[in-house]
Parts: structure tokens; sequence; C-alpha cells
């Protein structure tokens, strides 16, 4: 039985580059970009007004002109118009392009406009303002966003910006989740008393989903020869499996052999941890790789946020973030020799500390809690009891 801290370093030694596709840029969303993304020409790409107005020569306004005479209106996609003479202003429109002979925006909240007129009610004005020059934002040919990006809402809009109509970005490894065990029924069956709804399965595909996978969701029975021909099928089409249930030491639990007997190496079984104690851990000669998890619900959930998300951004190219620490609200006990991952509530308390409170639960196949909870706390396995005010490590959900 290995460490946490192990099991880490064994699955992040097995980073791998599922390569690169050209996808349409309004699918694009999460993914990861494998191209830098350049400005096609300066952003913006004109002097551009900020605010519905008059555009003045600010001279005028220095030699002590106030009222002018609005010579027309332009709207934002007009072709600019200029002034000829100092008095004359150009009522404009937020986004429409600045003429050549202004330099200066004077809001309407600032003017009484009267007869074809506009009068400055304030001496408040300075030359430039409410004006956003040409290439402030980025020059042509900058890089916009650069490769290892993640796509974001904003990062969508400023790809669209500058005419980039189909993106080059990280392949996703194509992933089959399984789940077994014969007490186990469709959703849309009535158990039995001794029965139990498919549930894993469907949880680790929605967290898939949250990270633009769309995974293949199978189930199989205790039965070894359905096993070992259902994995066979799943290693020739899959780059990853993630499995719930039939790893751990049970009569029925025909898993782990069925995995050697189809050549995947097993790398690790069994963590120093709670829940999540049996995760078997394997690789394939051609490179697939199995995240075995228990099958109890709690310890699935955890297995995948702890060790596969964390994976699975770095094999995409994703930047990993600062690890989170929050201030343990309650004291907890576990006498237990083991890493302990604790389900809490999170909130900020008045210094803006982030919060967590345990929430008592059933063991981990207590995933009920799971809908009230926001994260696991990762307890060190040294100790047997964590006081209110200490800090660690969390990983949210």
């Amino acid at each position: 039985m290995i460490t946490v801290e192990e099991a880490e370093k064994i699955i992040f030694a097995q980073i791998t580059d599922y390569g690169a596709e050209i996808i349409p840029f309004e699918m694009a969303l999460g993914r990861v970009l494998a191209e830098d993304i350049k400005a096609d020409r300066d952003l913006p790409p004109f002097d551009r007004v900020t605010m519905d107005g008059i555009a003045v020569n600010y001279e005028a306004i220095q030699g002590g002109i106030s009222t002018f005479r609005i010579k027309t209106t332009q709207a934002a996609g007009d072709s600019p118009i200029d002034i000829e003479e100092p008095h004359e202003c150009i009522e404009i429109m937020t986004g429409a392009i600045l003429p050549s002979t202004a330099d200066t925006v004077i809001r309407y909240e600032d003017l009484e406009l009267r007869a074809g007129l506009a009068t400055l009610v304030t001496n408040e004005i300075k030359k430039g303002q409410n004006i956003h020059y040409k290439g402030n934002d980025k020059k042509q040919h900058d890089v916009v966003a650069g490769i290892g990006s993640v796509i974001t809402p904003a990062l969508i809009g400023l790809i669209a910006s500058v005419g980039e109509t189909e993106l080059r970005v990280k392949k996703l490894p194509k992933i089959a989740v399984l789940s077994s065990g014969n007490e186990l029924v469709e959703v849309a069956d009535t158990p039995s008393p001794y029965q139990i709804r498919r549930s894993n399965g469907y949880t680790v595909a929605a967290v898939l989903k949250q990270h633009g996978i769309d995974a293949a969701v199978l189930h199989i029975p205790d039965d070894p020869e359905v096993i070992k021909r259902q994995l066979k099928t799943c290693i020739e089409n899959y780059d990853v499996i993630l499995l719930s249930g039939g790893v751990s030491m049970g009569k029925f639990d025909y898993i782990p052999k069925a995995l050697e007997e189809l050549q995947v190496e097993m790398l690790f079984h069994k963590v120093k941890q709670r829940p999540g104690k049996p995760f078997w851990f394997g690789k394939h000669p051609k490179g697939l790789l199995v995240f075995a998890f228990p099958g109890n619900p709690v310890a699935t959930f955890m297995c995948l946020h702890r060790y596969f998300l964390p994976w699975l951004q770095a094999t995409t190219g994703i930047k990993a973030k600062p690890q989170q620490y929050a201030v343990l609200n309650n004291r907890i006990s576990f006498h237990h020799p083991l890493k302990y991952f604790a389900q809490v509530k999170l909130h900020h308390n008045q210094y803006c500390q982030l919060m967590a409170s345990p929430v008592e639960g059933n063991g981990s196949g207590d995933f009920a809690n799971l809908a009230d909870t926001d994260a696991f706390i990762e307890l060190p396995l040294e100790k047997n009891e964590f006081k209110r005010g200490e800090v660690f490590k969390i990983w949210r959900f």
C-alpha cells in the first residue's frame, strides 16, 4: 500500500500528449489552445468613441468656444465626417470612429442641446477624453491568446474579433466509464430490496462533461468472461478507462485479474487513504490508462477529483492552479493510519478567510452528502486529531 503522494507521482508520470485537432471556434469553449492566436489588425482598429455625445477639436475649447453647432450625427459603423470650422461639432455615438479633425468627445451629460446647438455645462473637459485609441489593446500580429490558454467565453469573443473561425486545440482523450456489479440496475428500473440503481457512472460522466468530454458509459456484470471481453473492447477503442467497483478483495472482484490477463500492468493497488483505499491504477503497453476506483460513490468521487482531474488538466496542457487551502472550522478525530478526505462546506468568515466546516456522513457509501458539500479537505495521515483553526489542502468539486 502506497501513500497519496506516491500515487500522485506515479499517475503524473503517465501524462500523455494526445495531439491536436481543428474545430469550429464556437465549439471550443473549455478546450485548450494548441496554437497562438494573433490579431489580424490593431485592436481597436480605429480611434473608437466610448461615450454618446459630441466630437470636437480641443483647440476650439482652448480658444474660448463653449457652444458648438451640430454639423451632423454619426452612428457606429458610419464613415467619419470631418469638422470644417472650430465652432462645429459632430454628434456621435458610442462605437463610432472618431473623425480625423476631432480629438475630444464630450458626453451628453456635460451638454445642453437646443436648436441644433450643443453648449458645455461643465469646465471639466480634458483633451482626448472618451476615446479608445487605435491599437491601444493590441497591435496587428500581437498574440492575443497563447498556446495553453483555456478557451473561456471572454476568449471566444476575442477570437471572433480577430476573424479566427477555426481553432487548433489539444485533443481530449477518449474515455470509457465502466461500472460493475450485479446489485446495480438501470435508473428507470425499480430495484428489489437487495439492489440499488446505477449512479457512479453517470456521476463520473457528468464531471467529465464539465471538462468537455463526452464519455461512453457502460456497465458490466460480475461475470469474469463478460468483464474480460468488455475490457478488451475498451482497450482497443479508448485512451482511458475509468472503472468504478470490482477492485477490492471480494470474491466477485474479478477486474484486477482480468486486467492482468489483458496485459494491463498494475502500477499500484491500494492507497493509504479514506475513502478510496482500494484504488487501482495501471497501463497497457499500447498506452491506455486504467483508473479503477472503489465502487463506493464517495470514494469514486474523491479519487476522480484528487487524481484523475489533475492528470487530465496536465495532459491537456492546462497550467496547474495554486493549491487551495482552507481553515478547519471544527475539530475532527480520525484514528486510522490513513490520509482522511473529509467532506466540507466552504464559506468565508468576516476576515475573508476560507473556512471548511466538516459534514458528518456515514462512510464512503453516503453520497447524499455530496450534494450539500463543496470540497474534500485532505488531512495528513501522520495525525489523529485535527484542531479548529488548522489549515489544510482542499479539493473543490
